[in-house]
């Protein structure tokens, strides 16, 4: 399949997944406290979920380098679809955590097998570009995922879950006419010679990236997890402000991935964007301790999403050229990364908040600025200069 036909409709397949997996975020914890969680178990609910992506994209990573990255992209996506419609149907709490772990299990096949697709599609010099164009379509389904939860939320909680589950089943569909196989000919003999262990990905100076993914993916959780409880105590804003500030967030750093990450990577390499996008992460988060208004809380959240939004696919670029394994076992590495520190990240913002409410932040720029350690130190190791332009 050409890279010009295979990016958008791997673009639309990401689209439509988040789009289902946004459309439950903010009814599932009504829907559970209705079955009966408390709150302790919500938070469970919501951490299983991560657990098992923590565990299972590795494995779906390798099995793509075996198999083939359609299958696995086919099975996730089924998962997916499944677990919304067991937790439609569920009337019991083993059923929610039943569906969670199902879910987590099964869609952890998506993100990585769904890179390492990109990176079999694309040249080292427009990899950074493919992997932004996913990194919009992953915002973008999170920006009008949860507008259409809402929505319907108020006829039924449950019919969420129904529609969540239809999306998924017709994009399962969709991918089985229509998206090609990546790993044919000369790619899959490519990958057959990197079929060592998957933790070949994570050995030498290499293992730094992982690092710095990890840390990034916690000073962003612990955001997520702390940002409305502070702008409401600081500016006094409610939920339907907020969710438009996250949307404004949101579209700024899809319309960065999508449309001008490929120019950046190609004139100033993946380094020089990864630091950059650590310097603005940073920069975000310090002036969000300064917010006081709407505008203020637009204006400062958008500084931070755009630093934070080139990062993932930068780094997932540079992992996948720099790899000796296969680009399945490293891309489903950086996911278990990144699932560790959504684990870990959204308790640890808010025990710093209820410490002092601009803690979550400061620990981020901190995180961010180790990060930008780092990467240094992974420069110094590999032995190459960042300042460079790729021929």
């Amino acid at each position: 399949m050409e890279t010009k036909k295979a990016l958008p409709v791997l673009f639309l397949v990401m689209f439509l997944v988040m789009v289902g997996f946004g459309i439950i975020i903010p009814v599932l914890p009504f829907y559970a406290e209705q079955i009966g969680a408390s709150p302790a178990e919500l938070g469970w609910l919501m951490a299983v979920y991560s657990l098992m992506q923590l565990l299972f994209a590795p494995m779906w990573g390798k099995i793509s380098d075996r198999i083939g990255r359609k299958p696995v992209i086919a099975i996730g996506i089924a998962g997916l679809s499944l677990s919304f419609f067991i937790t439609a149907f569920a009337t019991q709490l083993w059923m929610l955590f039943a569906a969670r772990i199902v879910g987590g299990i099964l869609s952890s096949a998506n993100m990585p097998t769904v890179m390492a697709y990109v990176a079999d599609i694309t040249s080292e010099e427009d990899r950074g570009k493919g992997m932004g164009i996913i990194g919009a379509a992953t915002g973008l389904g999170f920006i009008f995922g949860p507008a259409i939860g809402g929505i319907f939320s108020k006829m039924s909680l449950t019919l969420p879950f129904y529609i969540a589950g239809t999306t998924s089943a017709l994009t399962f569909i969709f991918v089985l006419l229509i998206l090609k196989e990546s790993l044919t000919g000369e790619h899959k003999n490519q990958q057959a010679q990197k079929r060592a262990s998957m933790w070949t990905a994570f050995t030498g100076s290499l293992s730094i990236l992982f690092f710095l993914q990890l840390f990034m993916s916690l000073s962003l959780s612990g955001l997520e997890a702390t940002f409305a409880y502070f702008a409401a105590k600081r500016a006094g804003l409610e939920s339907v402000q907020l969710g438009y500030i996250f949307m404004i967030m949101g579209l700024a750093s899809a319309i960065v991935q999508g449309g001008l990450i490929g120019r950046l990577t190609k004139k100033f390499g993946e380094g020089n964007v990864i630091q950059g996008g650590i310097i603005i992460s940073s920069i975000g988060f310090a002036c969000i301790l300064l917010v006081n208004n709407f505008a203020t809380a637009a204006l400062f959240l958008t500084i931070f999403g755009v630093g934070n939004g080139v990062i993932r696919p930068s780094v997932s670029a540079l992992i996948t050229k720099k790899s000796l394994a296969g680009h399945g076992s490293s891309t489903g590495l950086l996911s278990s990364f990144d699932s560790l520190g959504r684990i870990v990240g959204p308790p640890l913002g808010g025990w710093l908040f209820s410490i002092q409410a601009g803690l979550p932040y400061i620990s981020g720029a901190i995180l961010s600025l180790i990060a930008l350690v780092l990467y240094r130190v992974y420069v110094v190791k590999s032995g190459k200069t960042i300042f460079y332009k790729p021929s």
